[in-house]
């Protein structure tokens, strides 16, 4: 469901490493990933994740109001959206918002789950400072349908990492959330390394309000014998990624891709 909504500011001061300002096009996400913690942080209360998106159809006008006035900084776009997500095909508030960024030369990051992002190669080639984000959560066509049913397929993100590099576009990858015993880190790092981005973020599965539920009704739709294994991990505080996140920097060494383990909120 999509419904048509008006905002009154387009640039929010973000907390993230590297960004000063956020800007999401949309509030809620067609993706519905199961794992996901953004209605957690944007207070969603409208119904299950995925089902409704807001569109800020007025956002590009506010947003082109407030760049006059800003300070120049890093703007995040999809924070706690996917700025590309389906609703963007007809929409086009992200393209809109890049026409805006583009004409003040604010520096950008976007990261998106989409191939949809290189309808915008035009715009994205017209930045000084740009890169594109492409979230990878599992290299098996079956598991990604179930964890990101909205979302392009695997296949499709890696093309479009291949399309932005070849055009000159500075690409980094966010390998994350490692679900335990789904995610085959070894196998994803290996496959991004073909795709040379300029660097790679891994992070855990952050259990933020709500994300349990989701997360548990998956693996026991999913993988029911990996329940107790969820539960000793994420209830019982048992180190898992300690060891995963050393086998990844040590085969990141070895594939010479630049890496780096969030630690927020470790």
């Amino acid at each position: 469901m999509i419904k048509e909504v008006k905002v009154k500011t387009a640039l929010s001061p973000s907390k993230l490493p590297g960004l000063e300002y956020a800007l999401n096009p949309y509030r809620g996400c067609a993706h519905a990933c199961v794992y996901c913690y953004a209605p957690s942080v944007i207070h969603w209360d409208k119904g299950k994740w995925g089902e409704l998106v807001e569109v800020k159809v007025n956002l590009p006008r506010i947003l082109s109001k407030e760049l006059r006035v800003k300070k120049k900084g890093v703007v995040g776009l999809g924070t706690v959206t996917d700025p590309y997500q389906p609703a963007e095909k007809k929409y086009e508030i992200t393209r809109r918002c890049l026409e805006l960024l583009s004409l003040h030369d604010f520096p950008v990051c976007i990261q998106t789950k989409s191939s949809l992002v290189l309808r915008d190669m035009d715009l994205l080639k017209s930045f000084s400072n740009l890169e594109v984000g492409v979230t990878l959560t599992a290299l098996d066509e079956s598991v990604r349908a179930k964890m990101e049913p909205g979302a392009s397929t695997v296949e499709e993100r890696l093309r479009a990492l291949e399309e932005l590099s070849k055009n000159g576009i500075n690409t980094w990858v966010f390998l994350g959330p490692v679900m335990p015993y789904i995610t085959d880190v070894d196998a994803l790092v290996d496959t991004i390394a073909k795709v040379k981005p300029k660097y790679m973020l891994v992070d855990r599965l952050r259990l933020k309000e709500g994300v349990w539920e989701r997360v548990r009704g998956f693996i026991a739709g999913f993988k029911p014998e990996l329940l107790a294994d969820y539960e000793r991990i994420f209830l019982r505080g048992e180190d898992y990624y300690r060891e995963i996140f050393e086998g990844v920097k040590r085969r990141c060494e070895e594939k010479v891709v630049r890496c780096e383990v969030n630690r927020l909120g470790d």
